[in-house]
């Protein structure tokens, strides 16, 4: 094999790896996602807020981030306890109190043009056999639906779109790591130093 041979070879290993480095941007959704409180932990909902009943003490938690799937959505953050809630709200014969968490998210996620609020809590008293939407609605006002129900806004945020695409936060396959670029620069250097070398021999 001639020396000019092996430098585009090591040349195109080169090509090769920063191809491999670069990793592919995830494509995510813009939306609100929703959780229920279960114990000191969250658990994403495995019905909308619009048909889960929560009982009297529960805890519900939304939070507004860019997310791929149900598997890679961001939970609220903060104290999410009913007492820190509730604590201060008494109870109402017939009625039930219900814990709310609204996360607004943070800038990297907010639509274009707008701010999200500072994340807040509160006690929602609402009938017995109240929804989560419900409960919300009566403490977060406006609320944003789309025409197949999807939540959209919360206390007016975000002021437009709905479960829009954007690309999410992270990047899918996480970024190139240290060692591999470390050898793509020892190829780049081996390769260059071939390519001289052939050509020397050529013009010698």
């Amino acid at each position: 094999m001639t020396a000019v041979r092996r430098a585009v070879l090591l040349l195109m290993a080169v090509v090769a790896l920063c191809a491999v480095a670069v990793p592919a941007q995830a494509v995510g959704y813009r939306y609100w996602s929703f959780w229920e409180r279960d114990g000191s932990r969250w658990t994403y909902a495995t019905q909308g807020p619009s048909t889960a009943r929560p009982a009297d003490g529960s805890v519900e938690g939304f939070r507004f981030a860019v997310s791929e799937d149900s598997a890679d959505a961001s939970q609220p953050r903060g104290t999410a306890d009913f007492g820190s809630i509730c604590g201060g709200t008494d109870a109402v014969a017939g009625k039930k109190r219900v814990g709310l968490v609204v996360d607004f998210g943070t800038t990297a996620d907010a639509p274009s043009g707008e701010r999200p609020p500072a994340r807040r809590t509160a006690c929602a008293v609402v009938a017995t056999d109240a929804t989560t939407a419900e409960a919300l609605a009566a403490v977060a006002k406006p609320l944003r639906y789309d025409a197949n129900a999807l939540l959209c806004a919360i206390a007016g945020y975000p002021e437009k779109g709905c479960g829009e695409k954007a690309a999410a936060s992270g990047t899918s396959g996480g970024g190139p790591s240290v060692g591999l670029l470390a050898g793509a620069g020892v190829v780049a250097v081996l390769a260059v130093g071939a390519f001289w070398q052939a050509r020397r021999r050529k013009n010698a």
